[in-house]
């Protein structure tokens, strides 16, 4: 083994982690996506455990809060990416999503509350 392969070795290794790592953060940031549109589409018809069923879909350790403002719900994933390895505490990303959806029961209501 020579003196430049030495060097280069470890360094390969720490890309190959972060590679991974990055990998692990996407994934970890579409089901995010995915845990916000399930509970927004939930929440929109009136479902009572729409956060229940965000919570499900998102990675472990997520907060779901779900706002309702008229006629929208506004569902807000937030959820820790841990770096890899012993790096973990020093490398965690926070991963966001968030979804809109037209509240169900307010389609189509006038101020008087008729249809």
């Amino acid at each position: 083994m020579t003196a430049e392969t030495a060097v280069a070795l470890p360094a390969l290794v720490l890309l190959a982690a972060m590679l991974m790592w990055g990998v692990v953060a996407a994934a970890a940031q579409i089901r995010c996506v995915d845990a916000a549109r399930i509970g927004a589409r939930a929440a929109a018809r009136g479902d009572a455990n729409a956060a229940a069923l965000a919570r499900a879909a998102a990675p472990t350790g997520a907060v779901v809060q779900i706002s309702r403002d008229g006629e929208t719900v506004r569902v807000a994933v937030d959820a820790p990416c841990p770096g890899p390895g012993r790096l973990a505490s020093a490398l965690t990303a926070r991963l966001s999503a968030s979804a809109v959806a037209a509240r169900e029961d307010v389609i189509g209501v006038t101020e008087g509350g008729e249809r």
